[in-house]
């Protein structure tokens, strides 16, 4: 039988947790309010992290924390007690890669499972076995590694070994970027990268300052360190193949909706993969619920060779947005759901339902309730009405629509 590979997904708060949970997570991946790489996420006190912890066990899901920016010299007071903490909520791993967090795990923390980060750019077997020796249980390979040496990793190492599969992707790979950094004063490596790659620029010659020469004659600019968004689904068995054990989704400050719809492609793919290993195909359907999310255009990354110039996108540094998040579902009392409205809605238009574990159903919007119990015509982000949808709808259902434009 196969050996399962998990599907880890990214949660930047309490509410993304859930949503990936209910859609069909094995693990999700989190970041404290200190020493996580997502500055901008809404992240976890340790209160909450706890009681995240105790949620997802009760749900058969595990819980990782990054505690991976690289730390200076202050960062370090807390830090063991921060670790231990963990270990005493019953945290499943921490994701690190400076080793003073790895020093103080193995003396405050030595029960605390470690899982090496991406940020650490590990690319040969030697120094994942090195890690390996020191204890560590399991490596996040950088995504600069082809399908190849991921087969050669696994045939020399025996700890479990994590691949990024799907979302966006930094033009240094493995993120240790300096960009942001130079342009802003914002540290990339400290959890609050600006994103300065996908800015747009121009040509400067050294003795002409301010004269501006277009790399691409085209009013829109140049976009040159522009990375393609990975998307690995068609390809789940050849990851198994060389020998993945997890399969990690990127995302912790993307939308619930982009979370739900990516755990829930990548959930039917994997649950359809393991029944029939040797008749896998990757169905129409997932690939299309993977495009109705905000993405740039896709590419496989590193795993089949290293990208050429058509993993960059050079026309611009914007989404491609087919689909609005429009609606969440908070409760269901009947055949009537209460709608946390997250983008304009009106009567008559056609809206997708899209529930965990379950096909999306199209239906056209006839009725809706405000608070009160009063019909309206439409109603605004951040408020709450009631809608009779076509199916029974659990919490975290979501509604979606096609873009206006």
């Amino acid at each position: 039988m196969t050996k399962k590979m998990e599907l880890l997904a990214p949660a930047g708060n309490r509410e993304k947790a859930e949503v990936a949970i209910a859609y069909g997570a094995d693990a999700v991946y989190v970041g404290g309010k200190e020493y996580s790489l997502r500055a901008g996420a809404g992240n976890f006190s340790l209160p909450e992290l706890e009681s995240l912890v105790d949620y997802a066990h009760r749900a058969g899901v595990r819980v990782y924390v990054a505690v991976n920016s690289l730390l200076h010299n202050e960062d370090l007071v807390g830090l063991e007690g921060y670790l231990a903490a963990l270990e005493e909520m019953g945290a499943d791993a921490v994701i690190f890669s400076d080793p003073a967090v790895y020093v103080a795990a193995k003396k405050a923390a030595p029960g605390l499972e470690l899982h090496f980060s991406t940020q650490g750019s590990l690319t040969n077997w030697q120094a994942i076995r090195f890690w390996e020796q020191m204890g560590v249980r399991r490596v996040i390979l950088a995504r600069e590694l082809s399908l190849d040496e991921i087969r050669e990793v696994r045939c020399r190492v025996n700890l479990e070994l994590e691949v990024f599969v799907h979302g966006a992707m930094c033009i240094s790979y493995s993120g240790r970027c300096l960009l942001s950094n130079y342009l802003t004063g914002r540290d990339a490596n400290r959890g609050d990268c600006a994103q300065s790659c996908r800015w747009r620029y121009a040509l400067v010659e050294e003795k002409r300052p301010g004269q501006y020469f277009p790399i691409l004659e085209d009013e829109r600019g140049s976009y040159i360190l522009n990375s393609k968004d990975l998307n690995m689904l068609p390809y789940l068995p050849e990851l198994a193949a060389a020998g993945v054990d997890s399969l990690k989704i990127e995302g912790r400050m993307k939308s619930v909706y982009y979370v739900a719809t990516v755990v829930w492609a990548y959930r039917q793919a994997l649950d359809a993969y393991h029944a029939d290993p040797d008749g896998f195909s990757a169905k129409r359907e997932w690939l299309e619920e993977l495009d109705k999310i905000s993405h740039r255009p896709y590419t496989t990354g590193f795993y089949f060779g290293p990208p050429g110039p058509d993993a960059q996108s050079y026309e611009s540094g914007g989404y491609v947005r087919t689909y609005d998040f429009v609606g969440l579902v908070e409760g269901t009392q009947g055949t009537v759901s209460r709608i946390a409205v997250r983008n304009r809605i009106s009567l008559g238009e056609r809206l997708e339902l899209v529930r965990p574990k379950q096909s999306p159903v199209e239906f056209t919007l006839e009725k809706m309730l405000d608070e009160e119990g009063h019909p309206v015509d439409e109603s605004h982000a951040n408020r709450t009405v009631f809608i009779e949808l076509p199916v029974e709808a659990h919490r975290y259902s979501l509604l979606r629509r096609r873009s206006r434009g």
